[in-house]
């Protein structure tokens, strides 16, 4: 109940203050395992994401975040704690046994927020996940969100964001001989090619 509740919320919000809109909404899973990878460049991201599908998803969010009743409501509207200063085993297991069970997983390969709205380097962990969840993984380009909220503003401004989903990436023509971290490595970069190729129409 709690998640629909904030899951309607980021819906009329998202409409009436930045018109939020999504293109190619046939792309998107709604059932089944599937890894949502998102460009990060604003606070509104997660929610921007999250609006645009019709049932629940799950979500990362920092470690320190959950504290006080943030604690309390963040694991009610599907947000994971992830240990970002040292290698989290227990929340990447997590993450692959959602998706095994059929979730959706939104994650951010960029780790942080864009500093100017460009898309920056993947985190190595991204290949990691990618390299063993056996499930498709989509991209998705929000468009217009760092204009509204970039990590430098305290408030919001109106405007209007777009999340554009592309083809599941195909990771078949990477090199069969790579391995351990360089196969890992080669994955996160090819999602983030996979990203840089959606463009917005219209």
């Amino acid at each position: 109940m709690i998640y629909w509740i904030f899951h309607t919320l980021s819906r009329v919000f998202g409409r009436l203050l930045f018109g939020h809109r999504t293109l190619h909404r046939e792309r998107l899973p709604e059932s089944g395992g599937a890894l949502i990878v998102a460009n990060h460049v604003s606070y509104l991201d997660p929610s921007m994401v999250g609006a645009s599908f019709r049932r629940p998803i799950y979500y990362l969010a920092r470690k320190s975040l959950f504290k006080g009743i943030l604690g309390w409501l963040l694991p009610r509207i599907q947000v994971m704690h992830v240990d970002r200063g040292k290698g989290d085993i227990a929340s990447l297991k997590r993450i692959l046994t959602l998706l095994k069970e059929g979730n959706r997983v939104l994650i951010f390969p960029e780790g942080t927020r864009s500093p100017d709205g460009s898309l920056q380097a993947a985190e190595a962990g991204i290949g990691f996940i990618i390299a063993k969840c056996e499930v498709p993984v989509i991209p998705v380009r929000l468009f217009g969100a760092f204009e509204c909220w970039p990590r430098t503003a305290k408030y919001p401004r109106p405007g209007r964001i777009t999340l554009v989903p592309g083809p599941p990436v195909d990771f078949s023509k990477l090199p069969e001989e790579l391995t351990g971290r360089e196969r890992h490595q080669a994955c996160a970069d090819h999602v983030m090619k996979a990203l840089a190729a959606i463009q917005l129409e219209g």
